[in-house]
């Protein structure tokens, strides 16, 4: 199995690796608005939050021969659900149909204080 590396998303917080690679499937840990630079939280809105969450994946991806294109399935994990709606509008800019499969789910608490973490499974075509 191959390990995934991109040298413009933040570092790992704990004991994972950005993705692996089993037989043209891409497993990615889920991202969150962290600044590769200085490995804090993106501070600002939820807009911006939810547009460096999708800048670190879209990093991810095409330093591993992909893009959005590529997705399968996306799971999307909220800290509060009242923020569905906005997720689901920037979510619409990054994804077009057929959209991949995707879950939500609520949580209680992210790493970081995130309010917003996406992970990806991707295929190569």
């Amino acid at each position: 199995m191959k390990v995934l590396v991109s040298e413009r998303t933040p570092e790992a917080i704990g004991p994972y690796v950005l993705g692996r690679e089993f037989n043209g499937v891409c497993y990615f840990s889920g991202q969150i608005a962290l600044d590769r630079q200085t490995n804090q939280m993106k501070q600002g809105s939820l807009e911006e939050e939810i547009r460096q969450v999708f800048y670190n994946m879209e990093c991810m991806l095409k330093d591993n021969g992909l893009n959005f294109e590529n997705v399968l399935k996306t799971t999307v994990f909220l800290v509060d659900m009242a923020d569905f709606q906005e997720v689901n509008a920037i979510y619409a800019t990054y994804f077009k149909a057929p959209f991949p499969a995707r879950s939500c789910v609520a949580v209680k608490a992210l790493p970081k204080g995130a309010r917003v973490e996406i992970e990806v499974v991707a295929g190569r075509s």
